[in-house]
């Protein structure tokens, strides 16, 4: 039996972060790409999109698997001890071949407008983050911030040894659209490596014409700050808690 709620839970993880980068990096080709119905929607859209796609995949994982969908909040509530760690492993690989799945369908659906998009930028941009001012200091610090509050907020919403209920799909959407229109015009709020690194791989791995290379010198900026900004949420909840209320 327990063995059945693992494969499930795993199973929740993996088809949670698909839908999640399927309508997240799917809102960006929608915008960017040459020919689309949302051809140059603007950051606005890009946003709602994101939090609509945090909605879903939340609603659809939360009941099986708690819906953590981020390698960075599996560590993180491992660290606030609402999480075993023996989990952690399992959880972060079928997170990152969902996100790997989810871009491989962004890529299926609007492969024909990668055809007709010349900038190779732009296709790069429908997979992974980059920064809108190249500094490696200031992008780190925006993801390491912008993922801080993403994890903080959410650390306060989940239950130990259940994680996010169904019912928490709605605030969770409103943390990152408040991020989103917030933080995000610097690095473009990635706060998750299954979220970025998977759908770079993915762009490296597809056959898209005319693409460029997939920035791997910027690639640790996103996974090691998101890391680093979960950390520092869980350890500042954890200092909480031992603290108590007031």
């Amino acid at each position: 039996m327990e063995t059945i709620m693992n494969t499930n839970a795993l199973f929740a993880e993996l088809i949670g972060t698909a839908l999640l980068v399927l309508l997240g990096n799917g809102v960006v080709a929608n915008v960017m790409l040459e020919r689309t119905k949302g051809y140059n929607g603007g950051l606005i859209m890009i946003t709602i999109g994101w939090s609509m796609a945090v909605f879903v995949s939340v609603l659809c994982s939360a009941t099986y698997s708690g819906a953590h969908l981020n390698p960075v909040m599996s560590v993180a509530l491992a660290i606030s001890g609402k999480f075993a760690w023996t989990k952690v492993p399992a959880y972060a690989a079928a997170q990152m071949l969902g996100g790997m799945f989810g871009a491989f369908l962004v890529w299926l659906i609007y492969r024909k407008h990668f055809e007709l998009t010349a900038c190779p930028d732009t296709k790069l941009a429908v997979f992974c983050t980059g920064s809108a001012i190249h500094n490696a200091l200031g992008n780190l610090t925006s993801e390491i911030i912008a993922t801080f509050v993403l994890v903080y907020a959410v650390l306060h919403m989940v239950v130990p040894s259940v994680g996010l209920g169904s019912i928490s799909a709605l605030p969770v959407a409103l943390v990152v659209l408040g991020i989103g229109v917030s933080l995000g015009g610097t690095t473009g709020y990635a706060m998750n490596p299954a979220r970025d690194l998977s759908p770079r791989i993915m762009h490296a791995l597809l056959p898209i014409p005319g693409k460029r290379d997939s920035e791997w010198s910027y690639a640790w900026v996103p996974v090691f700050g998101s890391l680093v900004g979960g950390i520092l949420a869980a350890m500042l909840s954890v200092y909480q808690g031992s603290v108590g209320h007031f």
